[in-house]
């Protein structure tokens, strides 16, 4: 495919999302359509597609509109790119540029900070912005980029020095991140990660820094018993597992299969977990962690649809899910243990605020919050998280 043809592709990929279409299902549609699609083409117009995404608001204002084709001659605006060489309608192109069209690419670029903030849901901007305070414009830059490939190296099978050097053996090229002390930022050869052997031999697992960092928030010594309450694909429990190899981990999911992948990613860790059976989990814990469903809002870089998608009212379902959770995970948490509530949301409601109504319960103590917020360039920020660590007085 050209170039061009790759724009055209991303415009109806983009027109189909805009009819509803979740994101992956129409990439996947137009994918099984376009066989001709080499995985070099396939690639790009993912790209095109989730650069468009991620700032839909924005390149909505630098193309004239919330159209397909608006938005790809808003990232190219964005770019800096001749649309005209691009957009001539020869072959698989774009229709050549309307004299409408042409103006608009002609005017001024407005400066980047001042275009970030219409990238954020209109309804969700005010929040956002009371929430992160001092940090709304730098977030809101951040979250305008790609989201770097972090990797975890487990411990349990080697250290940091050792991961780099048998990724670099094979072509991917990494380097410490501050925020977690197991954390490489890969930066070079991201798509040869899964098929290496540094993974397939357990020695990295892909993770995003900032929810490394969260497991490190709490000390693993004396916890024995260790409950993953809302387990997924085990990210967490792996991670704990690696810091503490005598801890009795369970992992429990109201989705048993969600689970399904958790036995071999251990095997392949050296990590003993155990599922918890169908129907729920029972017992008392040192340590239960509770990564609770959320809107996901510090992952949006990832799953740029998902913010367009969210609602006022699918928020407040989300933060009314949360209290059940965490009512429902604290009754497993023994006399004087450790409960551990995270998301990955960026909003007070479902974070702070949510962690403030359940001690005024008085049975749980506040020991330490830990927000990380995606600061600094987009290619080294991770993603948005929150963690806070309580402790059962009674």
């Amino acid at each position: 495919m050209t170039p061009a043809a790759r724009l055209s592709a991303a415009i109806t990929i983009l027109d189909a999302i805009r009819e509803g279409a979740p994101a992956e299902q129409a990439l996947t549609n137009w994918a099984r359509a376009s066989r001709y699609a080499g995985s070099g083409d396939r690639a790009a117009v993912r790209d095109h597609v989730f650069d468009a995404l991620r700032c839909r608001g924005s390149f909505a204002l630098l193309g004239g509109g919330e159209s397909g084709r608006n938005l790809i001659l808003g990232l190219l605006r964005a770019q800096g790119a001749d649309a005209a060489t691009l957009f001539t309608g020869e072959g698989h192109a774009p229709a050549p540029l309307t004299a409408e069209e042409a103006a608009l690419l002609a005017a001024p670029l407005p400066e980047a900070g001042a275009l970030a903030p219409h990238d954020w849901p209109d309804w969700l901007r005010p929040q956002l912005a009371a929430d992160l305070g001092a940090d709304f414009a730098a977030v809101s830059l951040a979250m305008r980029g790609r989201a770097p490939v972090f990797l975890r190296v487990n411990t349990a099978r080697t250290d940091r020095a050792g991961a780099q050097a048998a990724l670099a053996a094979e072509g991917i090229d990494s380097l410490p991140h501050p925020l977690a002390d197991t954390a490489l930022r890969v930066i070079s050869g991201a798509r040869r990660v899964q098929s290496s052997v540094a993974y397939r031999d357990g020695l990295v697992e892909l993770q995003d820094a900032a929810s490394q960092a969260a497991v490190e928030t709490v000390s693993p010594a004396g916890r024995a018993r260790v409950l993953d309450y809302c387990a997924g694909g085990g990210g967490k429990a792996l991670a704990l597992a690696a810091r503490a190899p005598d801890a009795r981990i369970v992992a429990h999911d109201i989705d048993p299969g969600r689970m399904r992948d958790i036995p071999a990613r251990a095997k392949r860790a050296g990590a003993r977990i155990a599922l918890a059976p169908p129907g729920g989990v029972s017992g008392m814990f040192d340590l239960v962690m509770v990564d609770a469903p959320c809107s996901g809002s510090g992952t949006w870089r990832r799953t740029p649809d998902a913010k367009w998608r969210l609602t006022p009212e699918a928020l407040a379902r989300l933060v009314g899910l949360q209290q059940e959770i965490l009512a429902a995970a604290a009754r497993h948490v023994a006399p004087g243990g450790a409960l551990l509530y995270m998301t990955c949301s960026l909003l007070d409601c479902e974070n702070g605020a949510q962690i403030r109504r359940f001690a005024e319960q008085g049975i749980f103590g506040v020991v330490a919050e830990h927000r990380f917020l995606p600061l600094g360039p987009a290619e080294e920020a991770a993603d948005g998280f929150y963690a806070a660590q309580l402790h059962r007085l009674r």
